[in-house]
């Protein structure tokens, strides 16, 4: 189980993970000697890595779009194979029920990601549903707020 504090020094770097040790220590009324060998233990222990969450949309990539992919029996291993290789997957998951595959794709327009599921089809002879990102209401948000902390308990 975790700390109290380790869990509000988490929350702090999940919201921003460029913040200075300092500010935290301020923040937290902990040393920052302190917050910092927490953090290099945290980061062994919980993070999976420091990564830059980006505005697809401001890069030109509008064809943002969840795809839940049914593949064969037979041909799982290698749409897995496509799907982890392909430079337009931001994000895959193998998943259960009536699909085997959730992969977040981003593309320049809706037409590329049609594109796309098409050819998985075609050559995988995969089903595939594809949800189309409008909006991005909520992301990485679970540990950003001290309220959150509670739900670690």
């Amino acid at each position: 189980m975790i700390s109290k504090k380790d869990a509000e020094i988490i929350s702090h770097l999940r919201n921003n993970a460029r913040q200075k040790i300092t500010n935290i220590s301020k923040k937290l009324q902990i040393p920052a000697t302190t917050i910092y060998d927490k953090v290099r233990v945290h980061e062994r222990r919980y993070f999976k890595r420091h990564t830059t969450l980006l505005d697809f949309s401001k890069l030109g990539m509008h064809g943002r779009a969840n795809l839940a992919v049914a593949a064969e029996k037979g041909s799982r291993d290698a749409v897995q194979k496509f799907l982890m290789n392909h430079q337009n997957v931001n994000t895959l998951y193998r998943v259960n029920f009536s699909s085997d595959f959730l992969a977040e794709v981003v593309f320049k327009d809706i037409a590329e990601v049609e594109k796309f599921s098409e050819q998985i089809e075609s050559d995988y002879k995969a089903k595939i549903q594809i949800y189309s990102i409008i909006e991005e209401l909520k992301k990485e948000d679970f540990l950003t707020k001290p309220e959150h902390l509670e739900a670690l308990k």
